[in-house]
Order: C-alpha cells, then structure tokens, then sequence
C-alpha cells in the first residue's frame, strides 16, 4: 500500500475527522498559584472558570486559552490542592505540552520564564528547538518556535500579541513501547506516523502541522505512572472532532475494534466528550464544542471572569467557596 492510498483510508475511517488537538487537562495544587501561573506568566486569558462535577468534592475547573478559547488553544486544570491527591509522574500516562510561539518570541519567551524563577533547558526534536520547563505543579512543558502558526493569540494581556502563545504544538505521551500504540492511532485515531527522532515518534492528523502533533516517549525502563486526577501530572489529552455524527462514529468503531474502555459521551457544558483509555495507558478525548462554546452563557466582555455552576451547587456557594478557595483575578 502506497502512503497516498494508506493515508486516504485512514481519513476515510471515523478517526480521520479528528483535526487536531482541543485541549489539554492538567491535575494541579493550590488554585491561586494555578490561576496566576497560567494567566500572568504564560499570559493566557482565563475564558471559563467553573467546577469539575465527577466526584463529591466540590473542584475548580479553569479553562485558559485565547481571546475566545478556540480550539486548540486550551489549557484546562483541576486545582486539587484541598483534596490531597498528588499523582504518580511516569510510564503509561499523558506527559507533556509543546506551546506554539512564534519563532522571533523564543528570546522573549527564554528571558520571561528565567525571570519568573524557572529553570529553562533547550533540546532539539525533529529539527525544533524547545524552551524545556517545569509549572509550579511539576508539569513538563516547552515553548517552540514556529513559523507559520496562525491561530489567533490573546490581546490584552500581560504578553504582548506578537510574542504571545498560539496554542498548542505537541500532546506528549509517555509510553513503554508503539507495539499497540502504532496502530491505535493509524486506525482508530486517524494519524499518520511522520517521524522518529531517537526514541520519540511522531503522528500527526487532520492538515497536519502544529497543533496536530501527538508525540511518544518510548521509556522501557520507567517506573509506571498514575491514571487517576491528581496534582502535577496531565490527566488526558483531547482532540476536536467537528459534529457529534461524527464523535458518535468514532466511538462506535473505537469499541468494535475491542477498545472497549470508551465512554458514553459526556455532556461538559461547552462541549461532548468520549474518554478513551488507549494501549500506551495514556487518556485521550473525542471532544465536540458545542454552538458557541464559552459564549453560551456568559458575554465576551465579560467572559471568564464569573464561577459557573449548577444551580443546586449556587445554593450553597458560600460552603463551596469555603471547601475550593476564592480566586483574585
């Protein structure tokens, strides 16, 4: 089979509607510290604070991406500080994020983070330097410079716009080896192999190109990792699919294929999501935004800046204030 016929009957399988990243979804500590991180160093703009609804912990659940939160865009975190749940960084888990910056900000970006008080190291993959850091909740993260990312930055913040973040670049996973992983996202995911540089493996999907890119740390000799929602380690990756058609397919083949580890899609309020426990151990997402997404319920003037919830929670918002903190921001 030639690339050009292997790549059409992979766009052709449910997976091929899958076009790139949506979002990334982090477990971290202290809320305060999260908020500010994210939105006066990195400069993103908080589009949605709202509550994490799985479990009986009342939990905040930030949403920090561009001017209107599009796809791809999006950093979203639990603040799990209150609970006491750290997790277990290693093998088998979601364990990384690539930013995309434009390729004149990497000097900016070099001397912003040393000044913040964070250690920057600089490593080459497939011909990219990165601008290697850990948050203050102990994520593995990286700035890229890219040339030719038009995604729509944040204006308005702390970052100037044409040194701002783009969104994201790579969805690193960390896994023991491709043997399974390979042809999960070749059939179910509907990716294409692009490249090896050591022992990392690239795939990409949809147009291809940053934003795409799902990255595989193949690490033998690492110690595993927890699966779980917990502080300082990313909990799942998820990917945009356009309709819920489509999602509903994706679902439908995933499970025939004997991933039978999906979840019924789950309504998140600005978005459908199907949770897939895939062969590398890794979470992913199918995740579908729904008409205007984070404009649904608040304006733009204002967007991001009211905690959003259920009206039985809104109840008694005092006592859950009381459990998850008040944020200044």
């Amino acid at each position: 089979m030639t690339d050009a016929t292997k790549n059409t009957t992979q766009q052709a399988r449910p997976g091929g509607n899958l076009t790139g990243h949506h979002h990334i979804t982090i477990g971290v500590g202290n809320p305060q510290e999260d908020f500010d991180f994210h939105t006066k160093v990195l400069g993103l703009k908080c589009v949605k604070r709202t509550l994490f609804y799985d479990g009986a912990v009342p939990v905040y659940h930030f949403y920090y991406g561009n001017d209107f939160g599009d796809e791809s865009t999006l950093l979203t975190t639990f603040p799990l500080e209150h609970v006491g749940v750290n997790a277990v960084e290693g093998v088998g888990q979601c364990s990384s994020a690539t930013l995309s910056i434009p390729v004149s900000a990497m000097d900016y970006w070099r001397r912003r983070l040393k000044e913040h008080g964070f250690d920057v190291t600089e490593k080459d993959y497939f011909g990219e330097r990165h601008l290697e850091f850990r948050s203050p909740h102990n994520i593995n993260l990286a700035m890229v410079g890219i040339g030719d990312d038009d995604r729509k930055p944040r204006t308005g913040g702390p970052v100037p716009p044409e040194m701002m973040i783009r969104g994201t670049h790579t969805a690193g996973v960390s896994t023991r080896d491709m043997e399974f992983m390979g042809e999960f996202m070749e059939v179910a995911w509907g990716s294409r192999k692009v490249a090896e540089d050591g022992n990392v493996v690239r795939y990409e999907m949809g147009d291809g190109g940053t934003g795409t890119y799902t990255d595989f740390f193949v690490e033998p000799n690492r110690r595993p990792g927890s699966w779980y929602v917990g502080n300082g380690a990313i909990h799942h990756h998820a990917y945009n699919v356009a309709t819920r058609e489509q999602q509903d397919a994706i679902k439908f083949f995933v499970e025939g294929l004997g991933y039978t580890d999906c979840s019924e899609p789950k309504d998140r309020g600005y978005f459908d999501s199907i949770y897939i426990r895939t062969p590398s151990g890794a979470l992913f997402e199918a995740c579908c935004s729904h008409e205007q997404s984070f404009l649904c319920n608040e304006p733009y003037e204002t967007l991001g800046t009211k905690l959003m919830m259920s009206p039985q929670v809104e109840q008694n918002i005092e006592e859950t204030l009381a459990i998850i903190g008040r944020i200044e921001g």
